[in-house]
Parts: C-alpha cells; sequence; structure tokens
C-alpha cells in the first residue's frame, strides 16, 4: 500500500479541519494515489472519495443529571466541599444582603412618616450594630418604639 500523506495534508488544508478529521476512500486509493494537487484533490472530495469526518458528539447527558440532583440536594455533603464555609458563600454576602434590606425599610418606613428622623437614626445605627437580625424582628421593634411613643406622649 502507498503513503497518501501528502493527499491528507493537502485534504486537511482544503476541508479547512485537521487530518484526523479525512477520510480517504479504501477501495479507491490508486486514484488517490494520483492526486498530487490541490485541484485533484478537489475533484476526489467532489466525487466523494475524500470526506470530511463529522464531529464526534459530545454529550453532556451526564451532567444534566447529576445538575438536576445536585439542585435537589444531592452529592452536596461534607465529602464532597473543597473551599471553607466563607469561600463556598461569603457570610460578607449575607451580610451586606441583610444591610441592604433592613436600611431599604428603614428608609421606606421615614419616607412613608411612619417613623420619624429621630427613631430613623436610633434604629439606622442598631441596624448596623448587628441588633436585628431579619426584617421581621425590626418591624416588631418599630411597632414597640411606636407604642412606646404614643404612650409617653398620652402622659
Amino acid at each position: 500500500m502507498s503513503s497518501l500523506r501528502l493527499q491528507k495534508r493537502l485534504a486537511a488544508s482544503i476541508l479547512k479541519c485537521g487530518q484526523r478529521k479525512v477520510w480517504l476512500d479504501p477501495n479507491e486509493t490508486t486514484e488517490i494515489h494520483n492526486a498530487n494537487s490541490r485541484q485533484n484533490i478537489r475533484k476526489l472530495i467532489k466525487d466523494g472519495y475524500v470526506i470530511r469526518k463529522p464531529n464526534a458528539i459530545h454529550s453532556r447527558a451526564r451532567v444534566n443529571k447529576r445538575l438536576e440532583a445536585k439542585r435537589k440536594g444531592r452529592h452536596t455533603g461534607f465529602g464532597k466541599r473543597r473551599g471553607t464555609r466563607n469561600a463556598r458563600f461569603p457570610t460578607k454576602v449575607l451580610w451586606m444582603r441583610r444591610m441592604r434590606v433592613l436600611r431599604r425599610l428603614l428608609r421606606k418606613y421615614r419616607e412613608g412618616e411612619k417613623i420619624d428622623k429621630h427613631l430613623y437614626h436610633e434604629l439606622y445605627l442598631q441596624v448596623k450594630g448587628n441588633s436585628y437580625k431579619n426584617k421581621r424582628v425590626l418591624i416588631e421593634h418599630i411597632h414597640e418604639a411606636k407604642a412606646e411613643q404614643i404612650r409617653s406622649n398620652a402622659i
């Protein structure tokens, strides 16, 4: 059997792919062997003696199945964790979210005149000082503070 390295190289160049993607018809080796120019190789490609192989399929089915399971909470035990808790989900992010939620609530209450600017400022500093763990607790405290104000005003 004669070497078809030249033909394979030329075909790869013409087909704009790697040499491993070029298929030379084993039944037509003599015909292919005689082709020694790009023009001849183009003719063989047109005739179907030289073909570009299709790309191999790289399936994501297994990956998708695993991600689906992960969404349900599987495969996330201690043995699967590499980073520290803080690296996986920073406490700073939690803090920032909480601050923004509580400060937004205080702003809304101040603009809606549910609380005056003095109570707002006092609560703002308490929020910053980590006195309220969530919105519900802060709202409860605001109601208590307002009730206390009303009581003191009545006296």
